[in-house]
């Protein structure tokens, strides 16, 4: 019985006579052999250089992205954060040693990051004295002491109305700790808070008011009306496409309330009354401490010491004439 076996390098089945026959021809059994110097010439090309990095006790960016295992742009980085020392030769040469690199790891072990364990990092310059030092290990030591309540990111966003890019970078500018199960980015519950506010229960607020209705009625600029309500924390709300802000926030806020009240002037009411042109009642208001309360963008002067001031002015006057 013929026994029949595949080439082990064109995989063609063929006929065969001995158990150690692996190729169907000679010329597969040279290509063969071949391709095994290829596959171990590419090897030692590619670990010569490794072998001799590691006997090198200065290297170069380039050779250190080698030793590494990055590129060449991420060893510029880690020099540029302080996380690896490097010695500037020339304008054109730069080393790094070998022994801090392997410091680099040492100082640096990987640690997993869960919610109630989860350590707030802090990359700064070395402190100039002992007592600073001894400050932020104390800080440090209370950070990991102190358990955490998280945020989902969706729960930020549905809570505070905020787009995702707007919340990965408040984040980053304000070093809120967070940490990252199964995908999902999870964020301090209490610095979420310190940045976007304190929670509001939206549905306790009855009022609500759109950006145009916001800029009639209270004299804002349309385009300024959403970082004004950002700034001021005023409750807002997305729905149908379009947003609404709460009107009892902004008229505690802008007290509209004032200008229907007979114990308040505005400044041109009080220019009509005494004839008198802008910059002076500036100045009138400054020297003379006038009360002063601002609504939108109108001045509203207490009518009392408008009155008070105004009679004294008068009465100035008349003794300068009578002189």
């Amino acid at each position: 019985m013929t026994k029949t076996r595949k080439c082990a390098h064109c995989g063609k089945v063929f006929a065969t006579n001995s158990g150690m026959q692996k190729y169907c021809s000679e010329e597969c059994a040279t290509a063969a052999k071949e391709t095994k110097k290829k596959r171990q010439r590419d090897f030692l090309r590619v670990v010569e250089p490794v072998m001799e990095l590691q006997q090198q006790e200065y290297l170069t960016f380039s050779k250190a992205a080698i030793l590494l295992g990055c590129t060449r742009q991420y060893v510029y980085k880690l020099v540029e954060q302080g996380k690896l020392p490097a010695s500037r030769l020339s304008s054109r040469m730069a080393l790094v040693r070998r022994s801090d690199i392997e410091k680099m790891f040492t100082a640096n072990p990987y640690n997993r990051v869960l919610p109630g364990s989860c350590q707030k990092p802090s990359i700064g310059k070395k402190a100039k004295t002992s007592s600073k030092k001894d400050a932020k290990s104390e800080k440090a030591a209370q950070a990991s002491d102190e358990v955490l309540e998280y945020y989902s990111g969706e729960e930020v966003m549905q809570t505070y109305k905020v787009k995702q890019s707007w919340l990965y970078a408040s984040a980053k500018r304000h070093q809120i700790p967070m940490c990252r199960i199964a995908g999902r980015n999870y964020y301090s519950k209490k610095h979420i808070d310190a940045v976007f506010g304190t929670t509001i229960d939206l549905d306790s607020i009855v009022d609500w008011l759109t950006p145009q209705e916001v800029a009639d009625r209270y004299g804002i600029n349309l385009t300024a009306v959403r970082s004004y309500a950002h700034r001021h924390k005023i409750p807002s709300k997305r729905a149908y496409g379009h947003t609404y802000y709460s009107q009892c926030h902004f008229d505690e806020l802008r007290r509209t309330d004032l200008l229907e009240d007979e114990n308040y002037y505005t400044v041109e009411q009080v220019q009509q009354l005494y004839g008198l042109t802008k910059a002076n009642i500036c100045h009138i208001v400054k020297v003379k401490n006038i009360e002063k309360t601002k609504v939108g963008r109108l001045n509203l002067l207490l009518r009392s010491d408008v009155e008070r001031v105004m009679e004294e002015r008068k009465t100035l006057g008349m003794m300068a004439v009578g002189f």
